[in-house]
């Protein structure tokens, strides 16, 4: 068989491991995993212990011969808990590492999304790792931060500092970039600073409502110093031909962000020659005229979501059942029963984690990003 896209669930120790793995004969492996503390009732530190000890686990699965890439930590409480988390990292492997405090709902204190893959030449760089393979260069980022100014001033610092690691690296923030987070502390205060920052700062750089801006989700989020008001995550991809990105609309859904004022692409599909990447930004229940769909309402707003979400796929020519992954961000911790009956369902075979972080618009009561993976043919492009 050529390929195998696979879901599974495994259990170590007091961890719950949710998998899902691609796999093209004489091509890179691929796994998201999501890793969850089952007894919720143990301490930080103890649960600390045993998501790591999972962690070590997974990487000697698979014959040991996946390597991480990519992980991010949600945590309960950043400022008591990230010293710990950090110390815990310096024996392994390099992985670009980001830490957020994003309380994972389900009442545990530590949960942890990772990406791997097989294959790979995997360097050390400035605030993440660079894996190459097959002439592509894959760079993560992970957890850059500036303490200086508003949510503004600190958006500008770190678009500028990202800006320029690309080009050090032979990359261009407009052509090159594939994906970013950015997370936010008191969002409602402080996303209009990230909002024009970026606005600004992309029109200097080419990329308008006229040719293309970033597949991105900004999201409540905070930091373990206070002081910084905003978080950086990214993935750029070095090597990509023209047309291997192509940016995903879904216009009978959704209108444009620009018209209501963000700069953001809804997702993006980045075709390989064995396979597609899909990014869906973060996504919530809105219309093709930029209204919320179901004010007040979270069950209307989850369908509305999915609605949004699949339409996007479809554009990509992809389906929910190749979803490698998703985030599912809450404004309010009483709607997760809810939230979680409604995945549970729907998605029982999909990594994902439902995590308490207001979205950037008041009114929207839940928002979700994703990735998918989806076996394709390319010849015009390298493989993966």
């Amino acid at each position: 068989m050529p390929m195998c896209y696979s879901d599974k669930v495994l259990i170590y120790s007091n961890i719950r491991i949710e998998l899902s793995r691609f796999d093209k004969l004489g091509g890179v492996s691929e796994c998201h995993a999501m890793l969850h503390v089952a007894d919720i009732e143990t301490s930080f530190s103890q649960q600390l212990v045993d998501i790591n000890a999972a962690y070590l686990y997974l990487l000697s699965s698979f014959g040991g011969n996946l390597h991480p890439v990519f992980k991010r930590y949600f945590l309960s409480d950043a400022v008591n808990q990230m010293e710990s988390v950090r110390n815990r990292e310096k024996p392994y492997p390099p992985c670009a590492t980001s830490f957020v405090e994003q309380p994972p709902l389900d009442g545990s204190k530590i949960a942890l999304w990772v990406y791997m893959q097989s294959d790979v030449d995997v360097n050390e760089c400035a605030g993440g790792i660079v894996a190459e393979h097959n002439g592509y260069s894959h760079i993560w980022t992970g957890c850059c931060t500036s303490g200086e100014g508003n949510s503004a001033l600190q958006t500008e610092v770190l678009l500028n500092r990202y800006s320029d690691y690309l080009l050090s690296r032979g990359c261009a923030l407009g052509s090159d970039c594939i994906r970013t987070w950015f997370f936010v502390q008191n969002i409602d205060v402080n996303y209009s600073g990230v909002v024009n920052a970026r606005k600004t700062l992309f029109e200097r750089h080419g990329l308008t409502s006229e040719s293309h801006y970033i597949t991105s989700t900004g999201i409540e989020g905070s930091f373990s110093d206070p002081h910084c008001s905003v978080i950086l995550d990214a993935y750029a991809v070095k090597g990509l031909q023209k047309g291997q990105q192509i940016y995903l609309y879904a216009k009978d859904n959704m209108n444009p962000t620009y018209e209501y004022g963000v700069t953001f692409e809804r997702g993006v599909r980045v075709a390989y020659g064995d396979r597609s990447h899909i990014f869906i930004s973060g996504t919530a229940s809105i219309d093709n005229k930029g209204n919320i769909v179901s004010p007040y309402d979270i069950v209307g707003q989850t369908n509305r979501m999915l609605e949004n979400i699949n339409a996007l796929l479809k554009e990509a020519g992809a389906s929910m059942e190749e979803l490698a992954q998703m985030i599912i961000y809450l404004r309010d911790v009483a709607d997760y029963r809810t939230v979680c009956k409604i995945f549970d369902e729907k998605f029982c075979q999909i990594p994902r984690v439902i995590l308490l972080a207001p979205v950037c618009r008041p009114g929207w009561l839940i928002e979700t990003e994703c990735i998918a993976v989806k076996e394709d043919c390319n010849p015009q492009f390298a493989p993966l």
